[in-house]
């Protein structure tokens, strides 16, 4: 498997965009009065900061120089007055951020989540899991570090630079100068590291995209890997990817080992430069002792901030590739909306669904459905039979609107689909796949589905009518039986059982079943035709069928060829036309015979 290099994450675009930083700005709308306590109090903290190398000063020019003790006391409880305040301020504006934070995560996600709800199933054809899980997640909690650790804390990072420039100069302008002549070579190794480090940046989200996206691939097909002897070319192209993620990872810590200590020695460098001078100061009596201590600590503070908006650089760079990734998930409309004032059904005796000259294609004019038009009556059995790919399940998908026709109206009782409101039409429905998703979770809410209207007498009535009591009852815990992800610890034709009966649970108008017995074997095949007599009888039933055996008794067969439907009638009608649906039936009993089943009787 070598094919991983299309799952690239996308390019990171500008570091800062002012577009995208005006939209992140809106999520702290709700939290303004939160953002303007936390920027005074990080105010406070570096004020109450600045306060310790001053009283270092006072400590040693008015108190030790003159042997006072008591005013040296004085000093050392005001100096520790300054550190508990800077603790408890600190700690109050790290709890509000952290605690906003959390709070616009938890709407974000909320928002994207229910985008994605309501966006069509083609735009899931298009995009994979991972990358929407990604949105999500990642993508989510980079925005967090953002608001958390980048936004407001560049204002305390800003207040305590500039306070120490004041207070150096005030203290002694000629070091001060001397303290910002290294400024210029700080700024030139901080425009060096941050060009760097968004390149290997980049080059780490891409290679972990790709190593990903193999995990994905490697672990969902492990039984083909095996069966295959496959482990050990697997593991070679794991360790390539492995090591390329290594060493991008690598170049981002020789930015990183590179630039901390660059920044030390400059500082190193200022502060020699400052011992030097001001020394020659305090020896020919034109600077105290403490103030030279005192000027001594600043400095060293002083270039801690610009240290620290060098990282907030990256939080921002981060942050601007993720939300522009998320505005461009939440900005994709959705192609099936529901109407602005949904209609009314017609009370005027209509077919309860009708295709009108329909056409439709996924992608341009490749026509999956070429000028279909049918009618199913209230309580009706349609069958829809054809080759695969013929467009049968996509009947099915119209019929949902899951998506919408290119030409052509669809109508359930008289009324456009698109004047429906989505889930006012599938509440009428229920659709049964050929692959059986079921959750996490028990038997009962596999089929309640998260409905509590139903009475467990009635998730018992559904599942003794589709022959699933007698297996469920049989697990350890009966209907509260906790099931693996996908049903993992079910068989297929236990899934397909449960599947049946979660839609009949909901008393279904229109039952949909798509190929809902192709994976099931011959004995809980005859269980499901047992229960589909009495469970299509007075509803309209819809059935895309693999097996022409599970349609026999439909009321009309449609057969689906090339997009067009080309014959249709009942079971011996068609038999009798020896058209296609004859050639099906005779090549679907051949398969059979050659498999030792026996092949039953046709119609003359």
């Amino acid at each position: 498997m070598t094919g991983h290099e299309f799952h690239e994450e996308e390019a990171l675009g500008k570091a800062y965009d002012a577009r995208l930083m005006r939209r992140l700005l809106t999520y702290l709308k709700p939290h303004r009065g939160v953002v303007v306590v936390s920027i005074l109090l990080l105010t406070a903290v570096s004020l109450v900061e600045l306060a310790g190398p001053f009283l270092t000063k006072i400590a040693i020019d008015r108190h030790i120089a003159n042997r006072d003790p008591d005013g040296l006391v004085r000093i050392v409880i005001i100096y520790f007055g300054t550190l508990l305040a800077a603790l408890i301020l600190g700690y109050v504006q790290t709890y509000l951020m952290q605690r906003m934070g959390q709070e616009i995560m938890l709407r974000m996600r909320g928002q994207i989540f229910r985008h994605l709800e309501n966006l069509n199933v083609a735009y899931f054809d298009r995009n994979p899991v991972g990358r929407l899980i990604t949105r999500l997640t990642s993508d989510v909690e980079a925005l967090n570090e953002m608001f958390t650790s980048g936004v407001v804390a560049i204002f305390g990072d800003l207040i305590t630079l500039f306070g120490i420039m004041g207070v150096l100069l005030f203290l002694n302008w000629k070091l001060a100068l001397l303290a910002f002549a290294v400024l210029p070579l700080l700024f030139w190794l901080s425009l060096w590291f941050r060009n760097n480090v968004r390149e290997t940046y980049r080059d780490v989200r891409i290679r972990l995209a790709r190593i990903n996206a193999f995990l994905q691939e490697a672990i969902t097909g492990m039984s083909v890997l095996q069966i295959m002897n496959h482990e050990e070319r697997s593991r070679n192209e794991f360790r390539r990817l492995n090591r390329n993620h290594t060493d991008a990872h690598l170049r981002s810590i020789l930015y990183y080992a590179t630039f901390y200590p660059g920044v030390e020695v400059f500082s190193a460098l200022a502060l020699a430069l400052i011992i030097w001078a001001g020394g020659g100061q305090v020896l020919h009596d034109a600077f105290t002792l403490g103030g030279l201590v005192a000027f001594i600590q600043y400095v060293r503070r002083f270039y801690r901030p610009i240290q620290d908006l060098s990282e907030k650089y990256n939080i921002l760079q981060a942050a601007m590739a993720s939300s522009e990734r998320i505005f461009q998930l939440l900005d994709t409309p959705a192609a099936v909306e529901n109407p602005d004032i949904p209609g009314l059904p017609s009370p005027e005796e209509t077919p309860l669904i009708e295709f009108r000259n329909v056409w439709f294609a996924y992608v341009d004019k490749d026509w999956v459905l070429k000028d279909v038009s049918f009618q199913v009556a209230q309580g009706e059995s349609l069958a829809f039979v054809g080759a695969t790919g013929s467009g049968k399940t996509t009947i099915m998908s119209l019929i949902q609107r899951f998506y919408d026709p290119q030409k052509g109206t669809i109508l359930v009782d008289g009324l456009d689909v698109k004047a429906w409101e989505q889930q006012t039409l599938r509440a009428r429905m229920s659709l049964v796949l050929q692959d059986v998703f079921l959750f996490s979770g028990t038997v009962e809410e596999n089929i309640r589905m998260g409905n509590m209207d139903i009475p467990q007498s009635e998730v018992e009535t559904a599942s003794k009518n589709v022959n699933a009591y007698n297996f469920v009852t049989s697990l350890p815990d009966g209907f509260q039986t906790k099931i693996g992800e996908r049903g993992a610890t079910l068989s297929t034709g236990q899934k397909q059982l449960l599947s049946f009966a979660r839609a009949l649970a909901h008393r279904p108008e229109i039952l949909i079943l798509d190929e809902a017995t192709s994976n099931v074997d011959t004995e809980t095949e005859l269980l499901i035709q047992d229960a589909l007599t009495r469970l299509m009888e007075g509803r309209t039933s819809l059935v895309v069928a693999h097996r022409l055996s599970t349609i026999r008794n439909a009321d009309r067969i449609l057969v689906i060829h090339k997009g067009a439907i080309r014959e249709q009638g009942t079971h011996q009608a068609l038999l009798k036309q020896r058209g296609l649906y004859y050639k099906l039936y005779l090549l679907q009993y051949k398969e059979q015979e050659s498999n030792g089943e026996k092949r039953p009787a046709t119609a003359s």
